[in-house]
């Protein structure tokens, strides 16, 4: 079918009822929509969405694996960074929106469309993500945000309006009951928002997590793992009965499946949106929980430790970078250079224990060449080419202030 690319729109489609219900409203507004599904590695049965999206009038039906793209590209970016926002939050959704918009751009660029479409909500992170990153990414290209649209917000108060449309042109409502919860998921976690969630005060309820084994549940024997890291990105994990997982993608899907088994990587948190409103999340995280532990743990003995204090600045930052929606901004494009420049020497291995929630490393070395840990610098046994007098000239100089200001307080009266 041929079509102009003044009225052809590449949609974030999931299947589910507001994207569904977002396709045919462009077809009403005069749009050819092609349906564009991400395989993030999310519970979705992916060709069941696609003949939902032909049921309901998609010119064609884009489902692609981004599965390595997103582990290599973002996730293990996020992992040299040891990058947390708000100091607990490992960023499932923010690191997958950028690996979206990526894929969104190559079929918009693909089939010469004008317009971008997607179905994130106005006071929401999301909207933010998509829409900064194609602005970078395909500036010529317009976005259609419906949830910020005038006539489709007045058209659709929330979701019951959503139902009632869905019957009206027969677009397929879902079989099961809606979770009282918004969910969102792919390889890298499971987040829980919305709906009873709201009310912080109100503790998770039990059997929420889709992703892990509740600790309680956990087996009572920990599981060991040793992660081999080349310039801070995992490269190979070696399993406790020795067998060796290679691969990107492989050994992202090894140790998350590990980490989930014994509960590792379960987060509740309030956190402060881009917009200003605060959140509360549930968050399941297994694999990045680990990998994360494992590669902090490494930089102990391989980073320098003024290098390692400005690392932990630029962490924070780029956190927050990701968190915003910047990833193809100039700022995060340079934060991601100077923390991949500080990796340089961050190879070796750790080994973890894996328990009932928790993650234990109980073993790290360097490489050769990279580890700056002196045995025999550090040790209590022998000076090791360290002169302790050397101490006194230092202390007294970094004492100086201390005494005047000493010397202040007892002037006082």
């Amino acid at each position: 079918m041929e079509v102009s690319m003044q009225q052809l729109v590449v949609l974030a489609y999931s299947g589910g009822l507001d994207t569904s219900c977002i396709l045919v409203w462009l077809r009403e507004q005069g749009y050819s929509v092609i349906a564009y599904l991400a395989n993030l590695g999310q519970n979705e049965d992916f060709e069941e969405a696609r003949a939902k999206a032909e049921k309901l009038g998609a010119v064609d039906v884009i489902i692609e694996d981004l599965r390595r793209e997103l582990v290599e590209d973002f996730a293990f970016v996020s992992v040299q960074g040891n990058c947390r926002y708000e100091d607990k939050y490992l960023l499932g959704t923010s690191l997958a929106r950028p690996c979206i918009v990526r894929g969104l751009v190559r079929a918009a660029r693909k089939h010469k469309a004008g317009f971008i479409a997607h179905g994130a909500t106005g006071k929401g992170n999301d909207q933010v993500r998509f829409e900064f990153g194609c602005a970078a990414l395909m500036p010529n290209a317009k976005v259609i945000a419906p949830w910020r649209d005038p006539g489709f917000c007045a058209r659709f108060q929330g979701r019951q309006d959503l139902f009632s449309y869905a019957r009206a042109n027969g677009i397929p409502l879902p079989v099961t009951p809606k979770s009282p919860w918004s969910i969102d998921g792919n390889i890298i976690h499971v987040s829980y928002e919305s709906g009873i969630l709201e009310d912080p005060n109100c503790p998770a309820p039990e059997g929420l997590c889709q992703m892990t084994v509740d600790p309680e549940k956990a087996p009572d024997k920990p599981q060991l793992l040793t992660i081999n890291f080349e310039k801070g990105i995992p490269v190979s994990v070696v399993m406790e009965d020795g067998s060796r997982v290679e691969g990107s993608l492989e050994v992202f899907t090894a140790v998350n499946t590990a980490a989930a088994a014994h509960g590792v990587g379960r987060v509740d948190m309030v956190e402060n949106r881009f917009l200003g409103l605060k959140s509360r999340g549930v968050y399941e995280t297994p694999g990045l929980t680990a990998l994360h532990a494992a590669h902090g743990d490494l930089e102990s003995v391989c980073l320098d430790k003024r290098v390692r204090d400005v690392k932990e600045h630029l962490a924070h930052v780029l956190a927050q970078q990701i968190y915003n929606g910047l990833w193809y901004s100039p700022e995060c494009e340079y934060t991601r250079q100077c923390i991949a420049a500080s990796q340089t020497h961050v190879t070796g291995s750790v080994r973890l224990k894996l328990y009932k929630g928790n993650v234990h490393v109980v073993q790290r070395v360097g490489a050769p060449g990279c580890s700056l840990y002196n045995t025999s610098l550090v040790s209590m046994d022998e000076h090791g080419g360290y002169d302790p007098t050397d101490a006194s000239g230092f202390i007294a100089v970094h004492a100086l202030r201390l005494r005047e200001y000493g010397s202040l307080r007892a002037a006082a009266p």
